[in-house]
């Protein structure tokens, strides 16, 4: 018997409580943090926003959900707790938990589905997402994400497609790390023999994006184009960011990082080998993930290759690394010894993962500590 063939009873049960369990256990790790960072812009600025601000992009994003999140809770719960800003993140953690778990399991069956559900649930590499509130700009567009991805595995119908498209819309309403969803699943269609007219779903989607970018986005984009330096360091940027989540599901990092990455590819590889073909689904997830990181180092490749293995963008990364994995893990033997060897390998992965968070969330504290006191002092200073 392999993994992909192995039934657990109450499996979706499972990881919904488990997700449910892991958000409280985050939100109380992070019930000491406060404002931060990039959240000032939006706090600052929220008291003269209009309708098309909305629209505006921040850091070439388009953050219209996001916006919109946070202006409800500016109104209502204003700046007395961080805690609802968090549950929020936390929230749609736990949905794209689930939705990752619901898309695997369909594809690779219930064992499978939990592991991966497990190794996102505790991602330490992606701390940067799961203990600041303004990723919820990031997490918003996986978890839309996946559901469009769940939307197109269910039958070719009006129904499914136009949640599809929904869903889709949503994703780049929260970040562009929508867009690579997107393409994702414009690449499944097209190279899925009888479904490639179910692209004209996207079509409007393709337009609005389009549109947004001419009358806002584009006010957004770099000035100054990639230099020839840039771009000759852009494949550099791409294997990087690879290694960088690849390893994240480990909760690894840096060169042992590049040594998953060569793992995991061979994994992938020896997976289509023994479908005997390149699925169209798994052909979708990997042009997602490598354009993920090519069309961000287009953006910030100056800023070092190093870059591409910055906390934020390993949770997108780590997603698209799970859907691909999961392929190949449906063929790990589940028999004799193979049984508690594969937990063990689980087990230690989202061990050393949770470890790699909990440090984080107390590194984390301590910053906020800090951050409390300036604002205090300033505070004080102020009314001198």
């Amino acid at each position: 018997m392999n993994a992909g063939e192995v039934r657990i009873p109450h499996a979706r049960v499972i990881v919904v409580i488990a997700a449910l369990v892991a958000a409280v256990a985050i939100l109380w790790l992070a019930r000491s943090f406060t404002f931060y960072f990039d959240e000032w812009t939006f706090i600052l600025g929220a008291p003269d926003w209009t309708w098309a601000t909305y629209l505006q992009p921040h850091n070439v994003h388009p953050v219209m959900l996001t916006r919109a999140i946070y202006a409800a809770l500016l109104a209502t719960v204003g700046l007395r707790s961080y805690l609802p800003y968090m549950a929020v993140l936390l929230a749609l953690h736990a949905a794209s938990v689930v939705l990752l778990f619901e898309v695997v399991r369909r594809r690779t069956g219930d064992l499978v589905g939990l592991g991966a559900a497990a190794l996102l649930l505790v991602l330490g590499a992606g701390w940067e997402d799961l203990l600041w509130a303004f990723q919820i700009q990031f997490i918003g567009s996986v978890a839309f994400g996946l559901g469009m991805l769940l939307a197109l595995q269910g039958q070719p119908r009006r129904r499914n497609l136009f949640l599809a498209a929904a869903f889709l819309t949503a994703s780049l309403m929260f970040s562009g790390v929508g867009l690579f969803f997107g393409l994702a699943g414009a690449v499944l269609l097209a190279a899925t023999p009888g479904r490639r007219r179910d692209l004209v779903w996207f079509a409007p989607v393709a337009v609005a994006l389009g549109a947004w970018f001419l009358a806002f986005g584009r006010s957004a984009a770099p000035i100054t184009p990639p230099s020839l330096a840039d771009i000759a360091t852009l494949p550099l940027y791409v294997i990087w960011g690879l290694g960088a989540s690849a390893g994240g599901l480990i909760g690894v990092g840096g060169f042992a990082g590049l040594a998953v990455l060569a793992l995991a590819g061979l994994a992938v590889a020896v997976g289509w080998r023994r479908a005997g073909k390149v699925d169209p689904f798994g052909l979708g997830i990997t042009a997602g993930l490598v354009t993920f990181y090519a069309v961000t180092g287009v953006v910030r490749v100056q800023l070092g290759y190093q870059q591409s293995g910055a906390s934020r963008y390993s949770y997108p990364g780590a997603v698209f690394w799970l859907l691909l994995l999961a392929d190949a893990a449906r063929y790990l033997p589940w028999r004799g010894t193979w049984r508690p060897a594969v937990i063990a390998c689980l087990f230690l992965a989202c061990f050393s993962s949770g470890v790699l968070l909990f440090t984080f969330a107390l590194g984390k504290t301590v910053q906020m500590e800090r951050q409390v006191a300036d604002l205090q002092a300033l505070a004080a200073e102020r009314g001198n």
